[in-house]
């Protein structure tokens, strides 16, 4: 599989559709209603999966008619829709994955979709949630993010405490540092620059990060 990013349109709620990382030759997933995302994108997908129990008949007979590869499931069933769709963007052998509007919406939802980054066959590869205004993602090692300066960076350990954190670019600086689990240390620090970077010795860390929101005139709030 080629540098090709797989990007799994949820149905969570949107930030800002028009700043999300699209390129030409992404390969789209519309994962159940998920589809309203990219229809508001005018965009089709590849491939609509899901048990299909929130997608309105009009994106179903628009499926059809363009012949979208389908993967129906029952309602009635153990793994969420985004799991399923997450397990057919690694079988295709997708190295990047991009988890789209994945967040908002029901609590228990949006925590098992965040959970899902946790997986170990996701270890080597780039998966990631945006919707715009709010990026995810979770590293074991080494990460680096493109930011503006201002921009809200939280760092939470995620499932133990997070060992040798070593961070560049960021106001309340960490180095070699332990985040503990169930503590807040690391909730709304603040980007310097154009990017953000940290090492993680021992542990995971979820990486939150806000997007400035931009002004009617297409400009950063300051």
């Amino acid at each position: 599989m080629s540098n090709r990013k797989a990007v799994l349109f949820v149905n969570g709620e949107a930030g800002d559709l028009t700043r999300l990382p699209l390129e030409p030759n992404d390969y789209l997933i519309a994962v159940d209603n998920g589809w309203r995302h990219l229809s508001a994108l005018g965009l089709l997908p590849q491939l609509l999966i899901g048990d299909l129990d929130s997608l309105p008949a009009s994106a179903q007979q628009a499926a059809s008619e363009h012949a979208i590869e389908t993967l129906r499931y029952p309602v009635e069933k153990d793994q969420t829709d985004l799991e399923l769709a997450l397990n057919v963007a690694v079988q295709r052998g997708f190295m990047r994955i991009m988890l789209a509007c994945a967040l908002g919406g029901r609590l228990d939802h949006t925590l098992g979709s965040l959970s899902l980054l946790a997986r170990p066959d996701l270890a080597q590869k780039e998966v990631w949630m945006e919707d715009g205004l709010c990026e995810v993602r979770l590293t074991r090692g080494e990460l680096s993010i493109a930011t503006e300066p201002g921009d809200l960076v939280s760092l939470i350990p995620w499932q133990g405490d997070a060992h040798g954190i070593h961070t560049e670019g960021l106001y309340y600086p960490l180095n070699n540092e332990t985040l503990h689990i169930a503590t807040t240390r690391g909730i709304s620090n603040l980007a310097l620059g154009a990017s953000v970077s940290l090492s993680v010795r021992s542990g995971t860390v979820l990486v939150i990060h806000y997007h400035q929101p931009r002004t009617e005139e297409g400009k950063f709030d300051e």
